[in-house]
């Protein structure tokens, strides 16, 4: 999985392509929770790249984002916003894949 290193990263990636943005953190038991089966995902839906982003490193842009829990998605293809799952609730694979599945 990309790990986000900009702002300027974020914008260029939400525009050009389809990207699938999960914010998190190292500390976050719930993030800890999803992390085994994140890599089937990513083969699974290979049309997505897959982008780490810390909320830690980027809190702003989690504010922009109103991104206020973790771990958090947010999907985007070629700067339109597909959808989100955003809450501090604790995510299972079926809910992940089903979000994904909904686009």
């Amino acid at each position: 999985m990309k790990k986000l290193e900009s702002v300027e990263q974020f914008n260029e990636l939400k525009n050009n392509g389809k990207h699938l943005f999960l914010f998190s953190a190292d500390w976050c038991p719930d993030c800890k929770f999803i992390e085994p089966f994140l890599p089937e995902l990513e083969e699974k839906y290979e049309d997505f790249t897959f982008v780490y982003v810390d909320r830690d490193d980027f809190l702003d842009l989690c504010a922009e984002n109103d991104v206020y829990g973790i771990p958090s998605f947010i999907a985007y293809s070629y700067g339109s916003e597909l959808g989100r799952f955003v809450s501090k609730d604790r995510k299972t694979r079926e809910q992940i894949e089903e979000f994904i599945e909904s686009f």
